[in-house]
């Protein structure tokens, strides 16, 4: 028993030891950062913002990787294979975090255990827009809707997308009945509700910021636990809905298995680049509101928001077959 207690005790040292070596010479090589997403698009912007100064941190390189298609699920799983050792990342959504595993339930894929979260970057807060015909107020839309059930609609980019979800979770707390109108991507959404074609539609601010000061639509509340200074409007909460909040936030990620030491180091590089006053401005006038949490804190907002999401897709039988 000593002699199998001694080889097991050298055997942990032994991986210790690797980890520790590994974490010192990190990194090797240039990194790749795979954004499950075409480029242009949100994390596809933050990525870009904050690589200057992770790259100046890490004194490598960083390869910023698209790969859009499966509703983000190609690119989630090409980080979950990759080897850990911290040259391959990904910044992903909320929904390759916190929904995709219900959305879509055959690809029995649980981000949760797939990843080691580093970090939440930024949070995109959700803004409810409504056309010019519906009431300014998210209390005063609501009433509309619960007199008129189903004779108002909504618009999203797509099935299965936060904007659809996170307006699907609002059916559900407030017990209105709006019809789903699903567009190929967020402007032809925007244009429906531009053109009344439908009354609701949830986005970022900075989609929507310019129609609003245009007049072409109206903004009745962002979807946050807190109001966010460059987003002029009253949250959803402070309207009368209890806790809705549905913000399409970015995160980072690294292989399960990924040693400590470097996760560390790269959460450190993260929050250099989040500190910087530049780079905060920038998020600001694109209404991001930086993050930078550490990463069990991360893990345990995940699973109480992932709870959430599945209880809505079980609930309104929103799951993908």
């Amino acid at each position: 028993m000593s002699t199998r207690r001694s080889m097991v005790l050298l055997g942990l040292a032994l991986v210790a030891g690797l980890s520790r070596a590994s974490a010192a010479e990190f990194p090797e090589r240039p990194i790749t950062v795979i954004i499950p997403y075409a480029a242009g698009g949100a994390g596809d912007t933050i990525t870009r913002l904050l690589s200057p100064v992770i790259e100046r941190e890490l004194g490598q390189p960083l390869v910023i990787d698209n790969r859009p298609g499966g509703g983000g699920m190609i690119g989630a799983q090409a980080v979950a294979k990759a080897a850990p050792d911290g040259h391959t990342l990904m910044v992903g959504a909320a929904n390759n975090f916190v929904i995709n595993q219900f959305l879509f339930p055959k690809v029995s894929f649980d981000p949760l255990t797939a990843f080691t979260l580093i970090t939440k970057i930024a949070d995109v807060p959700s803004v409810l827009y409504a056309s010019l015909s519906a009431p300014s107020t998210l209390a005063e839309f609501i009433a509309r809707a619960k007199a008129n059930p189903g004779k108002l609609s909504y618009a999203s980019p797509s099935v299965g997308t936060t904007p659809h979800l996170a307006v699907e979770r609002l059916k559900q707390l407030t017990g209105i009945d709006l019809v789903h109108v699903p567009y190929r991507g967020a402007p032809p959404a925007m244009q429906a509700l531009m053109a009344d074609e439908v009354q609701l539609y949830l986005a970022g601010w900075g989609v929507g910021k310019a129609q609003v000061e245009a007049r072409r639509v109206q903004a009745l509340a962002v979807a946050s636990r807190e109001r966010v200074p460059s987003v002029p409007l009253p949250t959803a909460i402070e309207s009368g809905v209890p806790d809705y909040v549905a913000s399409n936030w970015w995160g980072l990620a690294a292989p399960r298995g990924t040693p400590q030491p470097v996760i560390d180091r790269i959460h450190r590089a993260a929050l250099a680049a989040l500190a910087d006053p530049t780079i905060r401005q920038r998020l600001d006038d694109l209404a991001f509101v930086p993050a930078g949490d550490a990463p069990q804190k991360f893990l345990d907002d995940c699973k109480a928001e992932a709870k959430v999401w599945g209880e809505t897709i079980s609930r309104g039988k929103l799951a993908i077959e």
